[in-house]
């Protein structure tokens, strides 16, 4: 899974496991989306869209996670904190 949140937002609480990979830094970095699905989150839904469009556009299999970190949290969800 790959978080495409800012820094400070990643650190404030994630979904354990996840890689931090801010949107902006995504077109650069479109060798850390797998062969497999890779699942693709943010805060609520809209950056993690953005950056499965960028990676989709290049032939990555990407997931958007509907909802984002906010539904992971809502849903009762372990949560890391930290960088």
């Amino acid at each position: 899974m790959i978080d495409v949140r800012e820094p400070d937002e990643y650190a404030a609480g994630h979904v354990p496991g996840a890689e931090l990979l801010p949107l902006a830094a995504v077109p650069a970095h479109l060798d850390r989306f797998g062969a497999r699905p890779t699942y693709v989150i943010c805060r609520s839904g809209v950056r993690s869209m953005r950056a499965c469009e960028i990676a989709s556009d290049v032939g990555h299999d990407v997931v958007n996670v509907n909802g984002g970190t906010m539904a992971w949290i809502v849903t009762g969800h372990d949560v890391a904190t930290g960088a």
